[in-house]
């Protein structure tokens, strides 16, 4: 049998649930649906769906093998349309989630030069700092901040997102420049609340292969990064925030970095999207775009 043609009537079956409804999909018969995946667990020399009258499962084996199916079933896809997309240009819409600090400053730069060189695509960028689900949430492209878990789903490496303490010269100026990490718990510190999570009071510096990880005090909690700027630029304490956030009022001189010869934490972060869904002009030009200004 064909292996390619024997793998889409098991991911279509794991995917509708009986071996009826993979039939009824791919036109085909139950019967045939039954001997594409006999087929391959003879081939495997393992059992991919336990079987009975009223229900099936999928085995380990089959979980496992489901999800490299849907892999390569995308990749032979991909592979088919190359030639089609020699030939057509971007276009259509494309749904993109980014967590809303980094949307703004870093990404959306990027975004604006896309959308000018490809007029006739739409873009619905999504901003938020939770976790979504590409697939359930319909979102083509996402931009995940942090350490990626396993997962079907394609990944590029981007520029780490880095750190950096800083405050006003004005609250400096009342309050004293910490020299030490330490020195912070007697500052007033800005702290990152997430929407979904606690309060990010944990800040960590390194020196000279030492770390020091500060439980700071703070006062003003705040769920949005580009608020906890404001409120460090009204002289109101030392924030944590990201560098590009803070990049302009540094070189403006309306905020100073504080322990800046301590290193400051870098977080990975990586642009994720689908397998099934790479062979789109429209996503495929967009990471490319991404790949080129923010990549390592």
């Amino acid at each position: 049998m064909d292996r390619l043609a024997s793998m889409a009537a098991f991911v279509k079956t794991v995917e509708v649930g009986s071996f009826a409804a993979a039939a009824s999909a791919l036109a085909m018969s139950p019967q045939m649906i039954a001997r594409h995946i006999s087929w391959l667990e003879s081939r495997l020399g393992a059992r991919l769906i336990n079987r009975t009258t009223r229900r099936q499962s999928l085995t380990e084996m089959g979980k496992a093998y489901y999800e490299r199916c849907k892999v390569v079933l995308a990749d032979a896809d991909w592979a088919d349309s190359l030639a089609d997309q020699a030939y057509e240009a971007p276009r259509g819409r494309l749904r993109v989630n980014a967590p809303v600090s980094f949307g703004t400053h870093t990404l959306m730069p990027v975004v604006a030069r896309y959308l000018k060189r490809y007029p006739e695509v739409e873009m619905e960028l999504v901003l938020n700092d939770r976790y979504v689900d590409p697939v359930e949430e319909e979102f083509e492209a996402v931009f995940r901040i942090g350490t990626l878990k396993d997962s079907s789903f394609m990944a590029r490496a981007l520029k780490p997102f880095n750190l950096v303490a800083c405050a006003s010269p004005g609250y400096l100026k009342e309050r004293g420049v910490p020299k030490t990490p330490t020195e912070l718990e007697q500052h007033e510190c800005l702290a990152y609340a997430s929407a979904t999570g606690p309060a990010t009071s944990d800040w960590r510096f390194m020196r000279d292969e030492e770390n020091f990880t500060i439980n700071v005090k703070t006062r003003l909690r705040l769920n949005d990064a580009k608020a906890l700027l404001n409120a460090a630029l009204h002289d109101l304490g030392i924030v944590f925030v990201a560098e590009d956030l803070a990049r302009e009022s540094l070189n403006s001189g309306r905020l100073v970095k504080v322990l800046a010869e301590y290193e400051t934490p870098s977080r990975p972060i990586h642009l994720i999207y689908h397998p099934d869904r790479r062979q789109t002009p429209k996503l495929k030009s967009f990471i490319s775009a991404v790949v080129s200004e923010l990549a390592l």
